[in-house]
């Protein structure tokens, strides 16, 4: 059983430099922000449907889309799209006088999160990542779950099959809890004129650019003392799951938990589990 999605204390849009970034509001206590995968369609509350009830019990719980998604603006420079989010979402804390805050992300979240602690370590409380991007691309292992969403746009462009079999085959590992009304969901909001203009995923022009954006190339990783909780679904068919011990091997303060029988959205196939895991671990000691 998961706590209902209770309704939003309010939600905004809130100029960040050149952009408008949309936030929910639940909850009250530590801040947490919590930042949504980068697949076609995804959106803040969407993505966390089955965690910001439980989570919004002890924390002060901040959904965005991400710029590029949902009500956001939705240009995102693609040269470096990890850390041109990572800033908007420092600007994101700025502009609601928050210094600090616990971050939570997931896939392209996950990535984006990452990137936030090693250019501001000071802004980030604890880190909990699930399948983040961006681990080990520079060796040019590239998941069909991978090429699939990078490629939604490309071709003959976006359609409800391609959006299907992306949530439904590579999101998660049973896609028998994936309702009609989720993909019509994900599919209106993944064919807005905007996002169909500038698509905020796509095969990058330029792969050398693109593979230096690994994280595990990054020299300050190992140096990075923030306490990280980093969990992965063993099928995750978009992220290899390697990924995890990767991750672990290389932080000094990392810890790791793989779900069995579990794709890329642990948060929403194991959400029971995986909200007693964050609301333990961020309230430990």
């Amino acid at each position: 059983m998961t706590t209902p999605l209770p309704t939003p204390h309010q939600t905004r849009r809130v100029t960040v430099g050149a952009r408008q970034v949309h936030v929910a509001e639940f909850g009250a206590g530590m801040p947490l922000l919590m930042l949504h995968g980068g697949g076609p369609g995804a959106s803040g509350v969407s993505n966390y449907v089955r965690n910001i009830g439980a989570l919004a019990q002890r924390f002060r719980v901040l959904v965005p889309d991400l710029p590029g998604y949902g009500q956001s603006s939705k240009q995102v420079d693609a040269a470096d799209p990890f850390g041109d989010q990572a800033g908007a979402m420092r600007g994101l804390l700025d502009a609601l006088d928050i210094e600090r805050a616990h971050v939570v992300g997931n896939s392209l979240g996950g990535a984006c999160a990452l990137r936030m602690a090693l250019d501001a370590p000071q802004r980030v409380g604890r880190l909990v990542l699930m399948g983040p991007g961006g681990i080990g691309i520079s060796q040019g292992q590239t998941t069909d779950g991978l090429k699939r969403l990078l490629g939604y746009y490309a071709g003959e462009g976006p359609s409800f099959d391609k959006l299907r079999t992306f949530i439904c085959q590579d999101l998660v590992f049973d896609a028998s809890q994936v309702t009609d009304a989720v993909l019509q969901e994900r599919f209106a909001a993944s064919i807005d004129p905007e996002v169909v203009a500038n698509p905020p995923l796509r095969a990058p022009k330029d792969l050398e650019a693109f593979k230096r954006l690994d994280f595990l190339l990054d020299a300050r990783l190992p140096a990075l003392a923030t306490r990280t909780l980093v969990m992965w679904g063993a099928e995750d068919r978009v992220n290899p799951p390697a990924g995890a011990a990767a991750l672990q091997q290389r932080m000094p303060a990392c810890d790791m938990v793989l779900f069995s029988r579990t794709g890329h959205w642990v948060q929403w196939e194991r959400a029971a589990e995986f909200n007693a895991f964050v609301a333990g671990f961020l309230q430990a000691a």
